[in-house]
């Protein structure tokens, strides 16, 4: 499941993918299948939450945070690995300061794991890519004990 970066849709696409580049169903732009982290606002955050098929990895973060910057690279590992399986988003906390508030954020970066369009799980503070991943499926998938911070 992809998520047009244009539109906010979500479009489902075989595996493996057809030949030719694939298009959003609602707004015919190409979709990109790279799993690659998209960067969200606070309207389309909670859009994505209450629509999305699949589990959402959202990076709450700001330009001038070293840790965040050290963090974009790790983000862009784990959205390339889990393509069409876990969606990660990034709200700059700066540009979105209601949704931040609406989020309780204290701290950053801080990741949140949203699944069936709730929250259910939340980490701060930079993760190696094998840790964060895991971390990010477990809470996903209902818990284990990489789902709590």
């Amino acid at each position: 499941m992809y998520r047009c970066s244009s539109c906010g849709a979500f479009n489902r696409v075989r595996e493996p993918h057809p030949p030719g580049q694939p298009t959003c169903g609602r707004c015919q732009r190409p979709l990109d299948l790279s799993g690659a982290p998209q960067e969200v606002d606070g309207e389309s955050l909670w859009r994505a939450v209450r629509a999305s098929p699949v589990p959402i990895l959202l990076d709450l973060w700001a330009p001038w945070c070293g840790p965040c910057r050290a963090a974009a690279p790790i983000l862009t590992a784990v959205g390339h690995a889990q393509a069409g399986r876990l969606l990660v988003l990034k709200l700059n906390t700066d540009a979105n300061p209601q949704a931040s508030s609406q989020l309780g954020v204290r701290g950053i970066p801080t990741f949140v794991v949203f699944s069936g369009g709730r929250e259910v799980a939340r980490r701060s503070g930079l993760m190696p890519q094998p840790e964060l991943e895991r971390w990010a499926l477990s809470a996903a998938q209902g818990g284990g004990p990489w789902a709590s911070a």
